[in-house]
């Protein structure tokens, strides 16, 4: 088995080489077309090449086949054979909608087939952890069989699903230089953190490799870009999340196994999870892609890019140590009993992560939106000789802007504000 150690030369491994390849993949996206043009809903001004997952694909296969064939830093087993034979095709399913913008059903069925390749090796989840009910530690967690009915697993089919959501929510949060490549790193980094503690090395080092290839490319996607990762990479970082989590925290007896994953990928999940919810409720189609997404609304109120990131790389990094105070901090002992320090570290812990969660959503999506606006308009007003605006008229189309995700257009000779139809 490998050491704790190896996971580090993975990592340093898999960054070199996505660094290095990055150019490459920039170039044949130039050749064959692969180029994402500006669009309504894009932060971007400037055509782009779109391969650069490419080159997070190099890091990953690089420093997985080099650890299993020569250095023995992962097991040649079934299991890894499957891992990366599946980052391999997930990886070609983003190229071909790179290139020709495959429909949204061929996509999922592209991504159903990779994670279908390591799920059919037995990375899968096949008992579920019921804490609080027996204790919390492993030695006192209740454990449920998932049950099978013929031919089909009931444990297998979830772990499909979850892979294939957290490939998505990747997928979703990909609208800003660097975003889902910086977040990927924390996460990945985090995981690999937990999966080494728990002593499941082999998933550690892919965790590890794949932070190491989010990093290599992020030198080239951080804002201003050079290249985009494109559904190529989004589909690869997360794919690779989606079977380190389940191969390193959700195949294990430890109680806080299944909220750990949940934790680290907390932002993107969120993100998601608040859009889609959107789009169901004005009855449009979730795959269609609009202008919801927390970048979205930062860029709104007037942030830049990097400040953007700052916040939500912020965000994911107090999530992430919250994650990681849960595995290490020592608030129980092994038969239940609290120790009332710690206890209290966690719980301080706990409340940091609510607030910046709930300063993040709420304060800098209302509040400051609020006084972005009644400052813009309060200049148009000013400079065409009227009244500032009243505070509640501002706050009406405020509120409807966060609702609906569409700005009430302001006239420039009168500052007032223009009527939009509800969608």
């Amino acid at each position: 088995m490998p050491e704790t150690i190896d996971a580090l030369y993975a990592f340093a491994v898999a960054a070199v080489v996505a660094w290095l390849m990055v150019p490459i993949s920039r170039t044949l996206a130039h050749r064959i077309g692969a180029i994402d043009q500006p669009k309504e809903r894009g932060l971007h001004d400037t055509p782009m090449p779109k391969l650069g997952g490419l080159a997070i694909l190099g890091g990953v296969l690089t420093a997985g086949l080099l650890g299993a064939l020569v250095f023995d830093w992962l097991p040649w087993d079934d299991q890894t054979q499957a891992i990366l034979a599946g980052a391999a095709v997930i990886a070609v399913v983003g190229v071909i909608d790179d290139v020709i913008e495959l429909g949204a059903g061929l996509k999922l069925a592209g991504q159903v087939g990779a994670v279908l390749i390591p799920v059919a090796s037995g990375v899968k989840v096949t008992t579920l952890t019921l804490p609080f009910l027996g204790g919390l530690r492993p030695g006192s967690v209740t454990l449920i069989d998932l049950p099978v009915a013929g031919e089909i697993e009931l444990g297998g089919l979830l772990t499909v699903v979850g892979i294939v959501a957290v490939v998505n929510v990747i997928n979703f949060i990909d609208g800003v230089d660097g975003l889902a490549a910086g977040v990927c790193l924390i996460a990945a980094t985090t995981l690999a953190v937990i999966a080494l503690s728990l002593d499941r090395n082999a998933a550690g080092v892919l965790a590890a490799l794949t932070a190491g290839a989010a990093l290599g490319f992020l030198r080239h996607g951080f804002p201003p870009a050079s290249s985009f990762m494109g559904d190529t990479g989004s589909n690869l970082l997360g794919y690779m999340l989606g079977t380190v989590a389940v191969q390193g925290a959700l195949k294990t007896n430890a109680v806080v196994a299944l909220f750990l994953p949940l934790i680290v990928l907390a932002v993107p999940i969120l993100d998601s999870g608040f859009v889609v919810a959107k789009r169901l409720k004005y009855r449009r189609p979730i795959y269609v892609a609009d202008r919801w997404h927390f970048h979205h609304r930062m860029a709104n109120i007037g942030f830049s890019q990097r400040r953007t990131l700052a916040y939500l790389y912020g965000w994911a990094l107090v999530l992430a140590g919250l994650a990681l105070a849960l595995r290490f901090v020592p608030y129980s002992d092994d038969r239940g009993n609290f120790d009332a320090l710690w206890t209290g570290v966690m719980v301080v812990c706990g409340v940091v992560a609510v607030a910046a969660s709930v300063y993040l959503v709420e304060v800098l999506e209302i509040l400051k939106l609020r006084r972005f606006r009644l400052r813009e308009i309060g200049l148009l007003r000013r400079s065409a000789g009227r009244p500032p605006p009243e505070p509640e008229e501002v706050d009406a189309g405020v509120a409807r802007e966060l609702e609906t995700g569409e700005f009430p257009a302001t006239d420039p000779d009168t500052g007032e504000f223009e009527a939009l139809e509800r969608p």
